[in-house]
């Protein structure tokens, strides 16, 4: 996501989403390829969660062996965070998608052909790294070629990420209800598909006029505001990553089951995502949105960890409506507080909060291993608080800093946008 200008009192930003609504199905064949890619590329994040006990047995790992899927992919996204600007900046982005996306083609398709653990933990890891490579570029280039301003072309984003979240468990459940490799195969054959679509149909896009360093995103955390919405993330999305990685073992379900539960999970991501996050910001500001969105985060995933089957189910589902807030409220507050060009930002907060999505998969399973099932869902919900008690903090900074840039905002279409 995404978008803002005066992100924390009033709503222009999403009056401007509202008015590109009407044209956001009138697009070129190149945004329609590239959105089309960004849902596999998105769904490629939740696709082993249904497979991860199916996993487990066939390679005979335990929980925390097979959550290193999430940990080496995330790790290496982080990194590679500070690589993508880099990169984009020298190649231009529709070489930079084909890039990203053949890395995901032939590390997908690697997984899928995995022996041991250790290997299908090795493919994941350049799976991450096509990833961030695509994923950090989709939005920019989508932006630039779609009709109908910006604000069509975010909302047409928001839209490819929610239905990716959302379809990510459900495909790893069909597929791998007859075997933990198909998902794998089913994701490298959808990508050489995207690859092929934006081969044709996207033309190359501008380089920007100043290339980016490797530093650019690490000084842009100097900036306070930047820092304060990358430190509070990080806490936020060690909760995240804990439901969407350590859940499934807890659930104990068969694929078809888990993605189903994963599914309308990321039903309700893409809805509060997408359209209950801009309005209640609207009404309440963005700080107490978030706020608030983090402390229930942290009630639900308690009950989760110490109700029983049928709470931890609903608690499971539920999560993805606070998830899809704070996706959304994080991204824009993150932007919106940075003096910083849009994507070096983009690249400076991410490279912080992915940091907290490669450590949740691990710990979480080793802390159960230490204490008990339970106690994973505690730190889980210390964890969000903690990212409340940031914003609380800052608050004052985070504020006034998103007041001095809002007329810099205005003058760039009233839009701020980034890629998730």
């Amino acid at each position: 996501m995404y978008v803002n200008t005066n992100l924390l009192d009033n709503g222009a930003s999403m009056d401007s989403l509202d008015a590109g609504a009407g044209s956001i199905l009138r697009q070129p064949k190149a945004v329609w390829a590239t959105a089309g890619a960004s849902v596999v590329a998105f769904m490629g994040i939740g696709l082993v969660d249904p497979i991860l006990p199916s996993i487990a047995t066939g390679l005979h790992a335990n929980a925390s062996q097979v959550s290193l899927l999430f940990t080496s992919y995330f790790l290496i996204t982080a990194l590679a965070m500070l690589v993508t600007g880099f990169v984009s900046s020298r190649i231009g982005g529709k070489k930079t998608l084909l890039l990203g996306l053949a890395f995901v083609v032939v590390f997908a398709g690697l997984a899928g052909t995995s022996d041991t653990v250790g290997q299908l933990v090795g493919y994941r890891a350049g799976w991450g790294l096509g990833n961030a490579l695509f994923v950090s570029t989709a939005l920019a280039v989508i932006v630039g070629a779609a009709a109908g301003g910006s604000a069509a072309a975010i909302l047409l984003y928001e839209s490819a990420l929610g239905l990716g979240m959302a379809c990510g468990p459900l495909l790893g459940a069909l597929l791998g209800d007859a075997s933990w490799r198909y998902p794998f195969f089913g994701t490298a054959f959808l990508m050489a598909v995207g690859f092929l679509c934006i081969t044709l149909f996207l033309k190359e896009q501008p380089r920007p006029a100043r290339r980016t360093s490797l530093l650019d995103p690490l000084r842009a955390l100097g900036h306070g505001g930047l820092a304060s919405a990358a430190i509070s993330a990080f806490f936020y999305n060690y909760t995240f990553f804990t439901v969407l990685a350590f859940t499934p073992f807890v659930l104990n379900m068969t694929p078809y089951k888990s993605g189903a539960v994963f599914f309308a999970w990321g039903v309700l991501l893409a809805v509060f995502s997408v359209l209950v996050a801009p309005r209640t910001q609207r009404r309440f500001g963005s700080l107490k949105v978030l706020g608030g969105s983090l402390v229930l985060l942290a009630a639900d995933v308690l009950v989760l960890g110490y109700g029983n089957h049928t709470a931890a189910v609903v608690c499971t589902i539920l999560s993805g409506a606070f998830i899809g807030v704070n996706n959304t409220v994080y991204t824009e507050l993150a932007l919106g507080v940075s003096d910083a060009p849009r994507p070096v930002a983009s690249a400076g907060y991410n490279f912080v909060r992915w940091f907290a999505a490669a450590a949740a998969p691990y710990f979480a399973p080793k802390i159960e291993e230490w204490t008990d099932i339970h106690i994973p869902f505690v730190v889980a919900a210390v964890t969000a608080v903690l990212g409340a008690v940031v914003v609380l903090v800052r608050r004052r900074a985070l504020t006034h800093q998103a007041e001095e840039l809002e007329p810099r905002h205005r003058t760039e279409d009233g839009v701020t946008a980034f890629a998730n």
